[in-house]
């Protein structure tokens, strides 16, 4: 595997909107000040560095504040998409990519340590693959390979402990198609999808893997096109209740991603591809997790959203897609928002040990951590 050195970009302040424990990026060069009126002990900033600029990062996972897993496609048409990794805090990148993978998107990564993780690539027919590692990608094995010319597999989530996932398709047959794991990602089979709602004019975005996330033993995914709904299951996939999102809907509008701080309490993001810089009623928030209702208005994309580790409802979302583009954080789990950076990104993920991570296009990767 190559090791590559990581060229440091810039740095983005967040500023005084976080409040509380400071954060501040680890290594690299030090940060521009933040956004006017920001508290210098209350800032945070983005480590930001390019570790393949031929990629466009959709697929993001971390593990904790030293290990953390990157996956995407490639700008060129029909070179291999990649798969990267760092053990230690982003310093350096291993390019730990499955071998032969020319032409895939690869926008979802799953990873339970340094050593083992699954990859989901996306498309029409047998571009759809799940890949899994356990040995930190130095082998890969091809868990699923979609037969189906009618799937298109968007992404996928695993539920705590890891041994159960799902993965989600386009509707099939006017129905979303959900595939099952049991084993930690070596075997995956499609679910009968007499459980799941009727969907005929509905599918997925693929624009950050969090489009299927879970919260204990729920498992929740968003949708777009001609309706904009929120689907429920609390049986491992089996059935699912589908619910309006209140995110607008259209031919590039939906929900783009989820996250939950508990089985029933979550925030909902999203908007349109085609009109970037439109937020209005592009977030929306649960509290017991069967309605959901319109919140505050960002002002650019959110591609992906995630709380603020140890910060309660804190909130950051973030969204590179257009002209539009920025990082905006909320201290009331997203009734209101303060952008704080011009500067976007596809995809978040925040740890438990207090790391934030995010990854977009040109092979851009960041890590915020705490200030110790």
């Amino acid at each position: 595997m190559a090791r590559l050195g990581a060229l440091v970009l810039s740095t983005v302040l967040i500023g005084s909107a976080l409040a509380g424990p400071s954060y501040a990026g680890g290594g690299g060069a030090p940060g521009h000040h933040g956004p006017p009126g920001a508290g210098r002990g209350d800032a945070a900033s983005w480590d930001e560095r390019v570790i393949d600029a031929e990629q466009s990062f959709r697929g993001l996972d971390a593990v904790d504040r030293r290990v953390a897993w990157v996956a995407g496609g490639s700008a060129t048409e029909g070179a291999p998409g990649r798969v990267f990794r760092t053990t230690d805090g982003g310093r350096s990148w291993d390019d730990v990519s499955p071998p032969d993978t020319e032409g895939l998107l690869f926008r979802d990564v799953e990873a339970r340590s340094a050593k083992e993780a699954v990859v989901l690539a996306i498309g029409a027919g047998d571009a759809s693959r799940i890949y899994r590692t356990i040995d930190g990608g130095r082998s890969w094995a091809a868990a699923f390979v979609n037969d189906d010319p009618a799937a298109f597999y968007d992404c996928m989530a695993f539920y705590p402990g890891g041994r159960r996932g799902l993965a989600m398709s386009d509707p099939v047959d006017g129905r979303f198609r959900i595939l099952a794991t049991r084993d930690s990602g070596r075997s995956w089979t499609v679910l009968p999808d007499g459980g799941m709602p009727e969907a005929p004019t509905e599918f997925g975005f693929a624009a950050s893997g969090d489009c299927l996330v879970t919260a204990g033993r729920t498992a929740y995914f968003g949708s777009g096109g001609g309706v904009s709904r929120v689907f429920r299951s609390d049986d491992f996939g089996r059935t699912w209740t589908a619910t309006d999102s209140t995110i607008p809907a259209g031919e590039s509008a939906g929900v783009f991603a989820l996250t939950f701080r508990t089985p029933n309490e979550g925030v909902a993001v999203g908007g349109d591809f085609a009109a970037p810089a439109d937020g209005v009623d592009a977030v929306a928030v649960t509290r017991h997790g069967r309605a959901w209702r319109n919140a505050g208005d960002p002002r650019h994309l959110g591609e992906d959203v995630a709380y603020l580790p140890g910060r309660g409802q804190r909130l950051i979302v973030t969204g590179e897609s257009g002209e539009v583009r920025g990082t905006s954080v909320s201290r009331d789990g997203g009734r209101s928002w303060r952008q704080v950076s011009g500067t976007g990104y596809h995809a978040l993920d925040c740890t438990r040990d207090g790391s934030c991570w995010a990854a977009g296009g040109g092979g851009r990767v960041a890590r915020l951590v705490p200030r110790r």
